[in-house]
């Protein structure tokens, strides 16, 4: 059996569809993760999505990672969840902080916060 890994946020700064992808990969979902992007205007238009500066070079870069919530408002999660369940995954999401303009606890807080909000119960 091989199943995969649906990060959102690798998807959207490669310039992918999340949602699209979790319905073409469907039952071959086995984890999910809750990791957002945010790509940040007046930087991506004019470099693109290939970034090479180094991840904590966050007033630099085209996109940077972010607390859930902070990239995607918290419809398009809702959305994101509600596919991904209807295809056929309701196990846990892992929540992977990597959002370098807050604190680590800001960041847990706020992105449990943006879960909650999104999974349907």
């Amino acid at each position: 059996m091989v199943g995969l890994n649906l990060d959102p946020s690798h998807l959207i700064w490669m310039g992918a569809d999340p949602i699209a992808v979790a319905r073409a990969l469907g039952p071959a979902i086995h984890h999910v993760h809750g990791k957002d992007v945010r790509l940040e205007r007046g930087v991506v238009e004019v470099n693109g999505l290939l970034e090479t500066r180094p991840i904590d070079d966050v007033a630099g870069r085209a996109w940077n990672y972010v607390a859930v919530g902070c990239g995607r408002d918290l419809q398009w999660w809702k959305a994101f969840f509600s596919v991904v369940r209807m295809v056929g995954y309701n196990d846990w999401v892992s929540l992977e902080m990597e959002d370098l303009t807050m604190s680590v606890d800001a960041g847990i807080t706020t992105s449990v916060q943006a879960l909650q909000q999104s999974l349907s119960q």
